[in-house]
């Protein structure tokens, strides 16, 4: 049973300003299992969870997508999207102790070829997720329309085409501090992006990008996606099913096939085609 864990006034804070955080969705203990399952797994399957492949994990493994499909989350999404919701994809966004990767201005519909925009992007904290760690940052009100991006394939960008926009206010900046286990939920059009790590501990977040509505459609190009709730998602798409197991050889091609379906969409009409 949908239990609407979003109050009227975030859902209002929402519609204004195109974001809310923090949720709260797991304990931190409930996380920091979470995080332990990622680091084993990346153990044991390195050649799937490495920095370069790191989009769909939960197409491959169970543990992900009971994540993305909890309803502590999909709840939430339900009250800003509809009832009828999948899931377009998921990102590990992982950055090194002291590291120089950080995530530019932009916004996530720009290339995503969907529309219209009744769709939402989940980012759930694995580990805190402070200023000082590289949060995300937002710029209030910039959801209620898609601006200009450009490509700069910039090496420490951690974006497909580090794409961002320009003319951004910093003065406006808000930053999303997330504790483990809480998540942020922002509009498809709203600018945001994330600075450096200058911790000596990870920041590791999972971002579901993005829960669709019923309405929503492609534009171009092949779209994988997972059914989450509601209504099955419309043959338009490509509707991947659940892992069975971590690394089982039939899903571990569901998400490679997804995952190029995937990058021919972002990277449609590009002078260049990153590894990621």
């Amino acid at each position: 049973m949908t239990s609407f864990p979003l109050t009227a006034q975030q859902i209002e804070h929402y519609d204004a300003h195109g974001w809310i955080a923090p949720v709260e969705v797991m304990t931190p203990g409930e996380a920091a299992a979470l995080n332990k399952a990622f680091a084993q797994a990346e153990r044991t399957y390195p050649e799937h969870l490495h920095a370069e492949n790191r989009n769909n994990a939960h197409l491959a493994f169970p543990f992900f997508h009971d994540v993305v499909t909890d309803s502590r989350i999909v709840d939430a999404v339900e009250q800003l999207i509809g009832p009828d919701i999948c899931l377009w994809s998921t990102v590990l966004f992982v950055k090194p102790p002291s590291s120089s990767g950080f995530v530019s201005w932009h916004q996530d519909a720009f290339y995503m070829g969907l529309e219209p925009a009744n769709f939402v992007t989940a980012w759930l904290a694995l580990t805190p997720s402070t200023v000082a760690s590289g949060c995300v940052s937002v710029v209030p009100g910039t959801h209620r329309s898609l601006r200009s991006h450009t490509d700069t394939f910039g090496e420490d960008n951690i974006l497909t085409r580090g794409q961002e926009v320009s003319d951004v206010d910093a003065s406006s900046v808000v930053h999303l501090e997330l504790a483990p286990g809480q998540m942020s939920l922002h509009h498809p059009w709203l600018v945001h992006g994330s600075q450096p790590n200058r911790t000596e501990s990870p920041r590791i977040g999972l971002a579901m990008q993005s829960y669709l509505g019923a309405d929503v459609r492609p534009l171009r190009g092949e779209h994988h996606v997972t059914a989450i709730r509601g209504r099955a998602p419309h043959d338009s798409f490509v509707t991947a099913p659940r892992p069975s197991e971590p690394g089982e050889p039939h899903a571990v091609g569901v998400r490679a096939a997804a995952n190029a379906a995937m990058s021919a969409v972002l990277y449609d009409g590009a002078d260049e085609v990153r590894g990621f």
